[in-house]
């Protein structure tokens, strides 16, 4: 493992530093990005609001108590892509391996570059790039594998940079809180702090089985991780398995026609997706939340498809099997999974020709002009859906705070 060279990069506050970028008068102001309703939630925040105990996940209510002064934004999808993938392009233009794990975080593999230029100057000349060329702060670790250089990158922000060199791994951990390892949620880490236990250094001493004891097979990644270990190759393309879109209500709502209009233009979309990607779906779930937070889902197995005329009364068809307790709905959600490539096959009792020509009509209309440029008349209470991008290119979802109806 020593000839490795593995670089987590990661754009520090990304929503917040484009909104700057955007509009300088933000800067050094505190900032909130998310949700904008009492119910959003804070996607990004900046360091300004931090010290008033301000957290990504946080509600947009609690938030804005905390910290009252801060300026809200509610924050734009294709905005945020379109700046990622300049980030994108020149790490892909200077690496030979990259693997783009969310919209603002990035693990390259340098190994066997130190031959011809040394890997942390060619890492430092690749960041000042980035930041020149794109106006946006970005940190990043260098180590032997992804997680020493995950947790480097966490260590040096912001705005900054961190070596750690080989053999130095269990050092560099050592004094840091359990909380640094990846994969240490605040359930675990409230586990681990009952045990006495607090810094990495006193899981680097147990014994592997004791982690194993307590936390199961998750026990032994957490044990290994503190010990500087991790095989996990820089993968340069994930198959996603599912897609899946949501929708949060600013006021609980029991309007059973607009839940089923907004259900249609959900599956509407997701099916739109699937054909684009050349993909088809087995099995479909509906997901609500009713006012009280009790959340309930229901899925079915269906023969591969990507259709809408038939996947939307299978969806209604579950929500009306769903949906017994007759209170109010707080979320409502819809998830295609099980997903293999291939095409729509015509069904030849039910397609005509015609339908086929309308749906590959349709799907160019909306390629050409946007997702929602046509929809069905039962769907168009819900305007907000829509994806900006193809979610099967191989790059990962922008993750916002849910949009609200």
């Amino acid at each position: 493992m020593n000839d490795k060279h593995i670089m987590h990069l990661d754009l520090d506050t990304f929503y917040v530093s484009v909104e700057r970028k955007i509009d300088s008068r933000l800067k050094a102001r505190p900032l909130l990005v998310g949700g904008t309703s009492d119910r959003g939630v804070v996607a990004a925040c900046s360091y300004e609001t931090r010290g008033y105990g301000v957290h990504s996940g946080m509600s947009m209510k609690l938030a804005r108590q905390l910290c009252p002064e801060a300026v809200v934004i509610r924050g734009n999808a294709g905005t945020y892509s379109k700046h990622s993938d300049e980030v994108t392009e020149i790490i892909k233009e200077q690496t030979p391996l990259f693997e783009k794990s969310s919209i603002d975080e990035f693990y390259a593999d340098l190994t066997g570059m130190d031959r011809f230029y040394g890997c942390y100057k060619f890492a430092t000349e690749m960041r000042n790039k980035i930041i020149k060329e794109t106006g946006l702060p970005i940190s990043f670790g260098l180590s032997i594998n992804k997680v020493v250089s995950k947790i480097a990158t966490g260590e040096a922000k912001p705005n900054n940079q961190l070596l750690i060199d080989y053999g130095t791994e269990k050092s560099f951990l050592a004094p840091l809180s359990i909380k640094k390892i990846p994969q240490v949620g605040d359930k675990t880490y409230q586990t681990l702090r009952h045990l006495g236990i607090k810094k990495i250094h006193t899981v680097q001493e147990m014994p592997q089985e004791m982690m194993i004891n307590v936390l199961g097979k998750n026990g032994s990644l957490i044990w290994q991780r503190a010990q500087g270990v991790d095989n996990r190759p820089v993968v340069a393309f994930n198959e996603r398995k599912s897609i899946s879109t949501e929708r949060t209500f600013d006021k609980d709502t029991i309007d059973i026609k607009k839940l089923k209009s907004i259900l249609i233009a959900m599956t509407e979309n997701l099916a739109y997706q699937l054909r684009r990607g050349d993909k088809l779906t087995a099995c479909i779930n509906v997901k609500i939340r009713y006012s009280d937070f009790n959340t309930y889902s229901k899925q079915m197995r269906i023969p591969y498809c990507s259709a809408d005329h038939i996947l939307i009364p299978r969806i209604l068809e579950l929500f009306d099997k769903l949906f017994q307790r007759r209170l109010l709905i707080r979320l409502i959600g819809i998830r295609f999974s099980h997903i293999v490539s291939g095409n729509y096959q015509i069904n030849l009792f039910d397609d005509s020709e015609q339908a086929i020509n309308l749906y590959n009509a349709l799907d160019k209309i909306r390629e050409k002009y946007g997702d929602r440029t046509v929809v069905r008349a039962a769907g168009m209470e819900a305007k907000t859906i829509g994806r900006m991008h193809n979610p099967f290119n191989g790059l990962p979802p922008v993750v916002l705070a849910h949009r609200k109806q």
